[in-house]
């Protein structure tokens, strides 16, 4: 079978929000369940001391994908015409092992990142939360508002930006197309004060959000931080929340927004409540009353670029998009 390359812009036109948020919600189930597996990511920092290279390997279930996601993650990329987050997603045979697809990893991971805080909103969130806001003007903002807007009936919503430019042209854009009423707030604070929904993603290393603007009842999705000596939040936002992650071996190693907190003396390990995988099971509970604070830190985790990437390449072949190239060793040699 001949190898599937899609480009981002084939990824973006392929892969609907709606679509992921189930995709990421049966993949973390699976994973819940016993039927996948999502080793710890393997990082090795670039020279600059800011910078990464990543592999993330992991499997699911049925029907049954293999694969990686091969990533560098540029800080510096802010504000330049370049994503932070570049690389390939390879999906492989299950039968032979030969590459099946490869796939662009920027687009892939901003939307099923999304789609996570997708799922975890829809679970822990209240029902009637009708207030967002966003800290961060990037890819991930834009697809956090997309996905918010479809677990929950949004009726405002704030954003946040240090550059005054980039947060009103994002409040502008938005509006216009989503047809809702978005605010280019002067501070973060000013944002997240009285939201219901608050979603931080951003790139920097040092807290975004404290946890004495966070309302009773505000339900957080923080998805910038991925290494251990960063973080979005503040200790107490931590500590005055119920938390939640894609994966508890992750965050015990990765998350800073956990880490940092522990290594303080504020927090234990039990802070962690559980997997969001699962709460879709009935393994853990969910929100518990109107008044408690949720946090979901999403590190973000293979098996939901697998199955990301195995409906692309499903959907590809389908619809004739995409290029085949022929990749794969073969014993003979032959081409």
């Amino acid at each position: 079978m001949a190898t599937l390359i899609l480009t981002q812009s084939q990824v973006r036109a392929l892969l609907p929000m709606r679509a992921c948020i189930e995709l990421v919600a049966e993949a973390l189930a699976s994973l819940a369940r016993g039927e996948g597996t999502n080793p710890l990511r393997r990082g090795m920092r670039l020279a600059d001391g800011r910078s990464l290279l990543g592999t993330m390997p992991g499997a699911v279930g049925t029907p049954p994908a293999i694969g990686l996601k091969v990533v560098t993650v540029f800080p510096g990329n802010h504000g330049t015409p370049w994503d932070s987050h570049q690389g390939v997603v390879v999906l492989f045979d299950a039968d032979h092992g030969v590459p099946r697809a490869i796939l662009d990893a920027s687009e892939i991971t901003s939307i099923r990142t999304a789609a996570a805080s997708g799922v975890a909103t829809r679970l822990l969130a209240r029902e009637d939360a009708r207030d967002l806001a966003i800290l961060g003007t990037g890819v991930e903002a834009r697809t956090h508002l997309e996905a918010m807007l479809l677990v929950r009936s949004i009726e405002r919503a704030r954003v946040f930006s240090p550059d005054r430019g980039r947060r009103e042209a994002f409040a502008r854009r938005a509006a216009e197309l989503h047809g809702i009423p978005i605010e280019a707030a002067e501070s973060a604070r000013a944002a997240v004060e009285g939201a219901d929904l608050v979603c931080t993603a951003t790139s920097s290393p040092i807290p975004v959000l404290q946890g004495a603007w966070l309302a009773p009842g505000a339900h957080v999705n923080a998805v910038g931080a991925c290494l251990k000596d960063a973080r979005e939040l503040d200790t107490e936002a931590v500590v005055r929340s119920r938390l939640y992650v894609d994966r508890r071996e992750s965050a015990l190693a990765e998350s800073g927004d956990f880490l940092i907190p522990r290594s303080e003396g504020a927090i234990g390990d039990d802070h962690i409540v559980g997997e969001i995988g699962e709460v879709l099971i009935g393994k853990c509970p969910g929100r518990r009353s109107p008044a408690e604070i949720t946090v979901f830190d999403s590190l973000g985790i293979a098996v939901e670029d697998l199955a990301a990437a195995r409906y692309l390449d499903r959907r590809a072949r389908e619809e004739g998009v995409g290029t085949l190239v022929e990749l794969g060793g073969r014993r003979d040699g032959a081409s």
